[in-house]
């Protein structure tokens, strides 16, 4: 089993990264039960992303946008309700105790609580007659410090392609909402997967995002040497003026 740690920037940076280990590094698993029972491609995975709040959440070339990340945040894993799915993660975070409620409460009251643990699975999901799908997301393990609220959380299985990004993105926006209502902001989030992985279907899109040719940067300044007409000089002071942008 390969095993690797990424540090990632920010969540693009990690959406990238972890495309890219998978891809050339990736040991092939054949999937004998659950959802979709096929041939994947899979790594064990630690992820630290030093600045998640950094926008945009997801990478532009994720296939999914950020309505869809609110429309996720919001009933998936805020609401309690299950919609049409047989459960969400906010059902089971808020049923029959409300975890999110007690996490910010608890932090009100003393910020250095280390027990502050959300849990997703319950014991009935090892049966194979009570869930077909036991969720993904197990986890969410938070801490705060240097006043800022950390979280490390646990997939059990996890589609990098097409879930990662939305997850990671969507689960940003659930910390920030209780980072809220405690009174910081958010901080490093890290999050672990025995099988993070993508489909053989996934394949080709996948090669084709992790082999663009990425390129060479932009030089603004030779561009605006380049310019012609009396806007030039005015463009070029703004250029100083602003050279920490």
């Amino acid at each position: 089993m390969k095993r690797f740690n990424i540090k990632a920037f920010d969540n693009g940076d990690a959406y990238r990264q972890i495309l890219n280990r998978i891809w050339y590094e990736g040991d092939l698993f054949k999937v004998g039960y659950g959802s979709e029972e096929t041939e994947t491609k899979k790594l064990h995975v630690s992820i630290e992303i030093a600045h998640p709040e950094n926008r945009p959440l997801i990478d532009d070339k994720a296939p999914c946008d950020m309505k869809y990340i609110q429309e996720y945040a919001l009933t998936y894993l805020w609401c309690p309700d299950p919609m049409e799915a047989s459960y969400t993660y906010g059902k089971r975070m808020h049923e029959p105790v409300d975890q999110v409620a007690e996490v910010i409460r608890r932090f009100k009251e003393q910020s250095m609580d280390r027990q502050c643990t959300i849990i997703i699975r319950i014991p009935q999901d090892i049966l194979k007659n009570s869930c077909k799908e036991p969720p993904c997301l197990t986890v969410l393990d938070y801490e705060i410090l240097d006043g800022k609220l950390n979280c490390e959380t646990y997939f059990r299985s996890w589609d990098a392609y097409a879930g990662l990004p939305a997850n990671i993105a969507g689960l940003q926006l659930f910390n920030e909402a209780i980072a809220k209502e405690i009174g910081v902001e958010t901080g490093v989030f890290i999050l672990h997967s025995k099988n993070v992985h993508i489909y053989k279907r996934q394949y080709k899109l996948v090669q084709e995002l992790v082999e663009i040719k990425t390129n060479k940067p932009v030089d603004v300044a030779a561009m605006v040497r380049n310019m012609k007409g009396p806007h030039v000089k005015e463009i070029i002071i703004d250029e100083s003026k602003n050279s920490n942008i």
